[in-house]
């Protein structure tokens, strides 16, 4: 172990790396014959750290281990220096499995003796600049400069990344000067109702393959880690025969929870990968585990698939192939890959668990206790059956089947074992036959396992694919942790409005447009994505901007008397038109009363003028939006304790003033009373669930002003009739969103997002 661990270090890899590879036995082989290859070539300290990095890397992903001694040659030759050559070695070695090996077409095919001059890679670029010149000079820097990197790359496949980029950034330079101030402002806004990202691609645009290249249908085998067998291309022939070559996807949720916001990101890929790329996709719920699945939960993930705008081609579920997952392990057992095992599931948890002494048992005995197992014949944790391989992560021999007596939601009693996730889902996406197994980047470590049961029983096997996965701040998305909210009394339920369940977020007034424009900025990342709230809340912002149409509310009521109006308002009501977008009043208007009595925000009266304030005070008259008047402080009216309680005022129409007022605020009429629920964020830190941020846990970090019930606000009655969730902007307050709580005597509404950004917040 020390030996090795000094071995491992001596190329480049940190203590702790070393300390992690050596416990995946299959890498830590491979490695070690990788080093001693290339040392035959250098001597012990001739393997540097680039050259190191590249046999790691090469080892790790390399599952043919006769072209390892082949492979670190290359390596140690300095002929492989890069990793894109290392990729398309791979690449070449994966999809000529005979023996023996062309080495000149391996050459050509890695770029092996190429050399790129500097001449060449100005030339290149030169030409992909004149080709984008037209643009360039209109849209200066910001101009999509990926694209100049990505054509020129292509033009020059073997050459170095950082050389091209400086001579992208010198050439860029030497055509538009350096930046300006117009260039350092900050870029416009995209159109509200595109899926722009910040490069300017749609999310469709992107899944189509823009940004990641995946295998095409039946060409599986190309895939870095994939392992060939050989009944591979016959199953891919009988899988094209299937699907007709059109690529399959699967959403696959456990039913013990409602979806978060980064399920949204998982919603979009797998549904929209499909759909960018005209393919299926399938809602396959994992109901694996029926201690924990309730019928409102499979209720919910549909409703919130359905509400991002995704229909499924097929709504299964893992226990639609109970019977042959069931044959499937049998049949596993009889290939000798699988065994029943006794070991408790303490000593089952964690990576360094102790070997089975029941490994080796006989297959025989092995399907009679699995045969037992699935009597009911044996209690809880007293059998488990094991599949025999290693993970990537080292974790040895993974759980197939575990005993639960516990009636399954859709199968009942018929069952007492149940198949893991580890075993299941591989399986499930081979019966489906789902071309692209699309997944977060937490489940790489399976990978190998994945393609490792596919072939261990010899049926089709599909490709998993990992892309990072979306986090948020400010908040926490574990099942766990908002079943500890919602017992604790911290929230109402998962669909409070201060969490980030999709279902919270429907009902806080969040547009799904909004949530899929989000994702598509966040882009299709590899790496893990955390972003802060107040990006979401922007692309909120710019779909209701378009689409809530105005409406008044006070918030804060001030009763106003308008003195020089008649007191009867049956005959001297005026009605006011207000357009439902004032920057496209095409859109459509509607009309509110004005009449004597009026009310305003509290806080748009100041009693003593005060340097910089621009509305209501006893010397400053102000103007009412969309009426046509000012009017003036008459009378200022307190209760006992000296606190203003009502105005008397006059007014004239803001045609006859002498000059404009300072600022027109909003008003209302013969106002409809509602409930306003304003929210702000739950948590106080950044990352709640981080010790080192909040040494207490995460229900020590509630911010206690998350929620704010106002009951008695006011709003104009335009909004009389309004629907659960439908929007409004309640001028110069918010958009708000009505409550499923309202009722036909009281509507409630919830504040989605203010109408900017509050600093404070960033």
């Amino acid at each position: 172990m020390a030996d090795a661990l000094t071995l491992f270090t001596s190329i480049g890899l940190s203590e702790q790396k070393a300390k992690e590879t050596l416990k995946n036995e299959a890498l830590s082989s491979a490695l070690k014959d990788a080093i001693v290859q290339a040392q035959r070539v250098h001597g012990p300290s001739g393997v540097d750290k680039a050259m190191g990095t590249l046999l790691y890397s090469m080892a790790s992903r390399l599952r043919d281990t006769k072209r390892l001694a082949f492979l670190s040659d290359h390596i140690a030759q300095r002929k492989i220096c890069t990793e894109l050559q290392l990729a398309a070695a791979l690449d070449f070695v994966k999809s000529h499995p005979q023996d023996p090996m062309n080495q000149k077409e391996f050459e050509d095919a890695c770029g092996v003796g190429v050399v790129i001059t500097p001449e060449q890679i100005e030339d290149a670029v030169e030409s992909v600049i004149k080709k984008h010149k037209e643009q360039l000079l209109k849209e200066r820097y910001r101009f999509n400069m990926g694209l100049l990197m990505g054509e020129a790359r292509t033009a020059l496949k073997w050459a170095d990344g950082k050389i091209i980029k400086n001579e992208v950034d010198m050439q860029v330079l030497h055509l538009l000067g350096p930046k300006t101030e117009a260039d350092l402002e900050k870029k416009p806004k995209v159109t509200p109702h595109s899926e722009m990202n910040n490069e300017g691609k749609s999310l469709m645009e992107q899944l189509r393959g823009e940004a990641l290249k995946f295998h095409k249908p039946g060409e599986n085998y190309k895939t870095e880690g994939y392992v060939v067998t050989p009944n591979t291309m016959n199953l891919l022939k009988k899988h094209l025969e299937i699907t007709g070559g059109q690529i399959r996807t699967r959403f696959p949720p456990e039913p013990n929870g409602i979806l978060h916001i980064g399920h949204a990101k998982a919603i979009n890929f797998n549904f929209g990968y499909a759909k960018a790329n005209s393919g299926i996709c399938f809602l396959r719920y994992d109901d694996t585990n029926p201690e924990k699945e309730e019928e409102k939960y499979f209720t919910a993930i549909r409703e919130m698939v359905e509400w991002l705008g995704y229909k499924p081609y097929a709504i299964t579920h893992a226990s639609d192939n109970f019977q042959q997952l069931y044959d499937l392990a049998v049949d596993l057992i009889r290939r000798g890959h699988a065994y029943v095992c006794h070991q408790k599931g303490e000593e089952l948890k964690g990576h360094n668990v102790p070997p089975s002494p029941w490994r080796d048992r006989p297959v025989e005995e092995s399907l009679i206790l699995f045969e037992r197992m699935k009597k009911g014949l044996y209690a809880e944790g007293e059998a488990t059956l094991r599949m025999k391989m290693v993970m990537e992560d080292g974790k040895m021999d993974p759980v197939a089947y575990r005993i639960k007596y516990t009636p399954h939601h859709r199968t009942g009693d018929e069952w007492c074992i149940y198949p893991t996730y580890d075993y299941t889902h591989c399986l499930c996406d081979s019966i489906e036959n789902i071309t692209h197994s699309l997944c977060t980047k937490e489940f790489q470590a399976r990978r190998s396992s994945y393609f490792w049961l596919c072939n261990a029983l010899d049926v089709y096997c599909p490709v998993q694919w990992e892309y990072g996965r979306l986090n948020l701040t400010y908040t926490v998305v574990s099942k766990r942790k908002i079943i500890k909210l919602v017992e604790t009394g911290i929230v109402r339920d998962w669909d409070d409005p201060r969490l980030f369940t999709l279902t919270a977020l429907r009902r806080r007034g969040f547009p799904a447009e909004a949530i899929n424009n989000f994702c598509a900025r966040v882009g299709v990342t590899v790496a893990q994505v955390t972003m802060e709230p107040h990006l979401l809340e922007a692309c909120v912002r710019d779909v209701l901007n378009e689409t809530a149409p105005r409406a008044m509310a006070v918030l804060e009521p001030l009763k106003v008397t308008i003195t020089n109006l008649p007191e009867n308002a049956k005959v001297c009501t005026l009605y006011v038109r207000v357009p439902d977008f004032p920057a496209n009043e095409a859109k459509g208007s509607h009309v509110v009363p004005f009449t004597r009595t009026i009310f305003i925000e509290q806080s748009d009266f100041r009693e003593v003028m005060e340097k910089g304030y621009k509305r209501l005070t006893p010397e400053q008259p102000v103007g009412l939006r969309h009426a046509g008047y000012v009017i003036f402080v008459q009378r200022v009216i307190k209760d006992s304790q000296g606190k203003v309680v009502a105005l008397e005022v006059t007014c004239c129409s803001s045609t006859e003033t002498a000059e404009k007022p300072k600022a027109f605020i909003h008003w209302v009429s013969q106002p409809l009373k509602c409930e306003v629920r304003l929210y702000e964020r739950l948590f106080l830190h950044r990352n709640p669930e981080d010790p080192s941020e909040v040494p207490g846990g995460f229900l020590s970090d509630i911010n206690p002003n998350s929620l704010q019930v106002i009951s008695s606000a006011f709003v104009d009655s335009s909004v009389k009739g309004a629907k659960v969730f439908d929007k409004f902007q309640f001028e110069r307050v918010g958009y708000f969103s009505l409550d499923p709580d309202s009722t036909a005597d009281k509507l409630v509404f919830n504040r989605t997002v203010t109408l900017k950004e509050d600093p404070g917040k960033i």
